[in-house]
């Protein structure tokens, strides 16, 4: 039996809830400024429902987005480096 969408019985559409979660897990804007980018695109939203979405969706947007990221490598080579000093090789 297939699982029930989380998204399914909510007023906006699915994509505008997305959209709006991860604007605000992608990007360092405050919830205020994500009901913003949503106005002038013509999309009324509350601030209030944006952190709802927020909190009830973003660890499960985090978790099944993890895993397609490109993690950074933390592995570096230094290379001897010789500079003179006072007339010789050190």
């Amino acid at each position: 039996m297939p699982r029930e969408s989380p998204l399914k019985y909510h007023r906006f559409p699915r994509e505008i809830i997305l959209c709006a979660v991860r604007r605000h897990l992608r990007y360092p804007l405050s919830c205020q400024d994500v009901v913003d980018v949503l106005e002038e695109r013509g999309i009324i939203v509350n601030r209030s429902t944006v952190n709802r979405w927020v909190q009830k969706f973003g660890a499960e947007l985090t978790k099944r987005t993890e895993k397609h990221l490109r993690r950074a490598r933390v592995f570096w080579h230094a290379d001897e480096t010789y500079i003179r000093v006072g007339g010789q090789m050190a």
